[in-house]
């Protein structure tokens, strides 16, 4: 069945911003306009369409990204909006990781404020191309143009401004169009859904000329044909604008800006607009590089297109109560159809497809065949874990997988019953799978649980979800640092084992060499063996066994900057089991790191203060006694 629309025509994008900048209002609002809700949700009010958990209802703030699609001038928009605590910004992490473009969004009063820089920083890694919105300009102390200098300032952005405020604060009525030289008003009574064009007031004339000036010269300066024009005829036309600020957009040499309230419905629809006319399709972006499944120094790619072979990136799992697990994938290439199977490149196991849902935040769509550039969800998928690429098994590929923070705070948590703990270590294991920041440690001799996290909320969120759904009563502790372990020295170590279980026997044998790696680098993991000495069915058995290993050290730590290479082994087809494999890994790294000199780490933070100066004194002092130290 052919697609219904053309991938031209596609756009995947993502919300990013600091919490409140107003992510969540600002996607209510698109899918108010589009059509797709008949009332707007309101984020205030706890009935955000987007905002589907309970922990979100309640406090006002978005903890999952949650994905949803709409259609706007018959283009298709896959958005995902993501949260703007810091706390989850393995979210946005994982999203940019799969977007072709994204939506920052600015707080009119607050300007670039930290976690601002945090995702803008995270898109700039990906090379995201990005549009920018400052939002809440009706509200008191709003500044449109302090706005822009911070910009400037904080994000070493180039900004484009293609609109202007008109009016600030409770005088905020409208928005002027730099590029048609007029402005554009919204119709209080239809909650904007009506707007219309009329001449620019007559108060904002010159500032009006000023800044388009300035917005022609950045054009232009992007764009030799367009520079000589320029200067040949001393303007460049509306459709020479657009189609230069577009090409500078994608190439990420210029971010078009714009302006409004979203909770007062001003500047939506044109922001829609700027989606379409300045953010990539799949098509745009072109080539998706990936490394060959046989040889992870060679680099292949993929082009986003149908005829490609199929081809695709698992960035996020999520528990369901009807589906079990539903794991969203972003297509590169090809098309996949329902009933279908894909190879996974990362495990070395085929998935069959048994279906396809389109995501509209908790709603489905069943679909029968998926296609290039989309974003959708399989559900019940039993060997893919997040980062995980699925491809056609005849044409394989393997996509660098998303890396994500190291979790910085632990507590202990404990059951109040035998049931309840092993019900509690199960849940755990979902949220591990669901969150990559997550992690928990069993201690089976003491019984000791440990969960960390890389904050205090998330770890609070994680709690209240055990008791509020799946009613479990637990006692938690107080947060403390989560310290980490590596090593000093290189040692290599091999471990064989053999038993029969359950009337199975079981065997595997496993050599691996442990060397220190970069401070900051994590854990790395590297086969230097060939599928003549292990089948390649049976690494994915190993790393996991290595992970394991891993998890407490000499010292009573999790390992991190640990480089594990795999330099030998052995395989009998009759006795080999994944079991053996990954049991010989995990007791190999351990004898290892028994051998191996162990330093303790603790995390450090970079942190930017701000204060009134009267206060400097004090928070020196206070900063000085908790071992910080001040770089300037």
């Amino acid at each position: 069945m052919p697609r219904k629309v053309e991938i031209e025509k596609v756009r995947n994008i993502g919300i990013m911003a600091h919490i409140d900048a107003g992510k969540t209002t600002t996607t209510e609002r698109f899918l108010f306009y589009t059509g797709f809700l008949h009332r707007p949700g309101e984020v205030d009010e706890g009935t955000a369409f987007m905002d589907y958990m309970e922990q979100e209802k309640e406090r006002g703030i978005t903890i999952t990204s949650a994905a949803t699609t709409f259609f706007w001038r018959d283009h298709q928009i896959n958005l995902i909006d993501t949260p703007g605590h810091v706390d989850f910004t393995a979210e946005v992490q994982r999203s940019l990781r799969v977007l072709d473009g994204a939506i920052a969004i600015f707080c009119g009063v607050g300007g670039v404020e930290p976690q601002s820089e945090t995702v803008w920083h995270q898109a700039d890694m990906y090379n995201v191309p990005r549009i920018a919105y400052v939002n809440k300009m009706d509200r008191m102390g709003a500044d449109f143009y302090r706005v822009i200098q911070m910009m400037k300032d904080k994000l070493n952005a180039k900004p484009a401004v293609i609109e202007l405020p008109i009016g600030a604060e409770d005088s905020f009525v409208g928005v002027v169009d730099l590029i048609r030289e007029k402005a554009i008003y919204f119709d209080e009574e239809t909650k904007g859904f009506k707007y219309y064009y009329d001449e620019v007031p007559s108060d904002m004339v010159d500032l009006v000329k000023e800044w388009r000036d300035k917005l022609v010269d950045a054009v232009a300066e992007c764009d030799d044909d367009l520079l000589t024009y320029y200067l040949e005829n001393g303007t460049l036309t509306e459709e020479q604008i657009e189609l230069g600020l577009r090409k500078a957009t994608l190439s990420n040499s210029l971010v078009p800006v714009l302006c409004g309230s979203s909770k007062k419905y001003i500047g939506v629809q044109p922001l829609l607009d700027a989606v379409i006319k300045y953010l990539p399709s799949p098509s745009d972006i072109g080539v998706f590089w990936g490394y060959d499944y046989n040889n992870h120094e060679k680099k292949i790619s993929r082009k986003a297109n149908d005829d490609e072979p199929f081809s695709c990136l698992a960035f996020k799992i999520l528990s369901d109560p009807y589906l079990k697990k539903l794991t969203f994938v972003r297509i590169y290439s090809g098309t996949i159809k329902v009933g279908q199977v894909a190879f996974n490149t990362n495990s070395g196991k085929r998935e069959r497809i048994q279906k396809i849902l389109r995501l509209y935040a908790n709603r489905k769509e069943e679909l029968n065949e998926v296609y290039s550039g989309e974003i959708v969800a399989f559900p019940d998928l039993r060997s893919t874990k997040t980062g995980d690429t699925l491809c056609d098994e005849k044409h394989k590929i393997l996509y660098e997988r998303i890396t994500f923070a190291e979790p910085v705070i632990n507590q202990r948590i404990e059951a109040k019953t035998q049931q309840d703990r092993d019900r509690l270590l199960e849940t755990l294991a979902k949220f591990a799978e669901e969150d990559p920041t997550f992690r928990f440690t069993n201690d089976e001799e003491s019984g000791e649980i440990i969960i960390s996290g890389v904050g205090e909320l998330q770890l609070e969120i994680i709690a209240d979800r055990l008791k509020r759904e799946h009613n479990l009563d637990v006692r938690i502790g107080k947060p403390q640092v989560a310290y980490r372990e590596t090593i000093s020295l290189p040692v290599e170590e091999d471990y064989s084992f053999e038993r029969q279980i359950s009337g199975k026997n079981n065997f595997g044998y496993v050599r691996v060499l442990l060397k220190p790696n970069e401070r900051g680098k994590g854990n790395e993991i590297r086969f230097q063996i060939s599928e003549d000495i292990i089948p390649k069915q049976f690494w994915s058995a190993i790393e996991e066994g290595i992970k394991e290993g891993l998890q407490i050290g000499f010292l009573g730590y999790p390992l991190t900057d640990v480089i594990v290479e795999v330099t030998g082994g052995k395989y009998e087809r009759e006795f080999c089991t994944e079991l053996g494999y990954k049991i010989a890994s995990s007791m190999a790294v351990r004898e290892a790191l028994r051998k191996s000199k162990s330093i303790l780490l603790e995390p450090i933070f970079k942190v930017e203060i701000v204060s009134p100066e009267e206060y400097v004194g004090d928070i020196i002092s206070d900063f000085n006694s908790r071992k910080g130290r001040i770089e300037e």
